[in-house]
């Protein structure tokens, strides 16, 4: 089996070395064997996993998240509906999150709109609406 540097795993995966490597800290993947010299020799099916992880991470799950999505592949107990799950809690917290960004670029525009875009900064009402305590 042929093994890989950390520099050629993070190239071949796309991340970068300490991406690599904070992965291994957070359990993510396991800690390679090593050379005498005490370098990392990974397997090539690490590859894959990194690739999974960052596919994860652009689809917005988080690092424990992406563990526990890791840990049901590997569970002989688990059902694609377990993995449907997972993946409809993530829908539900994006839409929780879209909703929340509408309402800051709701509350934006107005302010926005508020100001003339002229005169002193004293008489902003951006500013002015910033140093005011909401109800929020």
């Amino acid at each position: 089996m042929k093994t890989l540097s950390i520099g050629q795993l993070a190239r071949s995966a796309g991340v970068g070395v300490e991406t690599v490597r904070f992965y291994e800290r957070q359990g993510l993947l396991q800690e390679p064997a090593r050379k005498d010299s005490g370098y990392r020799q990974y397997a090539e099916d690490v590859i894959a996993r990194l690739r999974f992880i960052k596919r994860a991470k652009e689809l917005g799950f988080s690092l424990k998240e992406i563990k526990e999505l890791l840990a049901l592949r590997v569970d002989p107990d688990t059902t694609c509906a377990d993995v449907r799950s997972k993946a409809q809690a993530k829908i539900a917290d994006v839409e929780e999150k879209i909703e929340a960004l509408q309402k800051i670029k709701k509350a934006l525009v107005q302010l926005s709109t508020a100001c003339r875009g002229r005169g002193p900064t004293s008489e902003c009402p951006i500013l002015d609406a910033l140093d005011k305590e909401t109800g929020a």
